[in-house]
């Protein structure tokens, strides 16, 4: 597997680190060591995959991804010293695919970004119907979402769509946390549940009429989740 990925940290032996790890299995790697320089680095060559520390010099690594995720869909990996699970919602909220705490083994975050990689962009027309319900309609031929009662086209994040295209796929079933997370991150995933339930509301935020109360997407306490017409 090949690929361009910018690492975005200011501590040069992680930089170091990744580079090599990074290289040695065929990546193409630049470095950057403040969230202007990643940003610039991003607009000038779109990588295929960034890797984020959240503790930069100049911006706070949360809103480096915030700005990263207005004009792109590139996946990021945030890679932080900050072991609060709060920091770890706040990250996926804005839009990260994963999150690494420091201090990390290479050969595990060397996996997640290959799981990264291989995600991608994905075309879901072969085996993923159209979703319609009172409240909103999905279309995974042309990843369209639309709210039924303003007739307005609703914008999802590339994993907010496999999510719901696992979803979709077993309508009005229980989907288990494990098969949801090995589905839409990769078979290395199953215990991240706090990565389901971050996912599933922003997704109601933007679908479901009142969030707060789901109709549609709904969690099976301990269990998993279920997609409802």
């Amino acid at each position: 597997m090949s690929g361009r990925i910018l690492v975005v940290d200011d501590e040069p032996a992680i930089q170091r680190t990744l580079r090599i790890n990074l290289v040695a299995r065929g990546y193409t790697v630049e470095t950057v060591g403040t969230g202007r320089d990643a940003l610039s680095a991003l607009a000038d060559q779109p990588p295929d995959l960034v890797i984020l520390d959240l503790g930069l010099p100049d911006l706070d690594g949360v809103d480096v991804l915030r700005r990263i995720r207005a004009q792109s869909t590139v996946p990021v990996i945030v890679l932080s010293a900050r072991h609060q699970s709060d920091d770890k919602v706040e990250a996926l909220d804005e839009g990260a695919d994963d999150f690494v705490t420091k201090p990390f083994g290479p050969d595990e975050l060397m996996a997640r970004v290959r799981a990264a990689l291989r995600r991608g962009p994905q075309d879901f027309s072969a085996d993923t119907p159209t979703f319609d319900c009172v409240a909103f309609r999905l279309d995974f031929a042309t990843m369209t979402a639309r709210r039924v009662d303003s007739d307005v086209e609703v914008h999802l994040t590339p994993t907010e769509w496999r999510l719901l295209a696992e979803l979709a796929r077993h309508p009005d079933r229980l989907v288990p946390h494990e098969a949801l997370l090995k589905a839409v991150w990769g078979p290395g995933y199953g215990r991240e549940s706090n990565y389901l339930r971050v996912y599933a509301n922003q997704i109601r935020r933007k679908l479901e009429p009142d969030p707060s109360r789901p109709r549609h997407l709904v969690t099976e306490p301990g269990l998993g989740y279920r997609l409802v017409g």
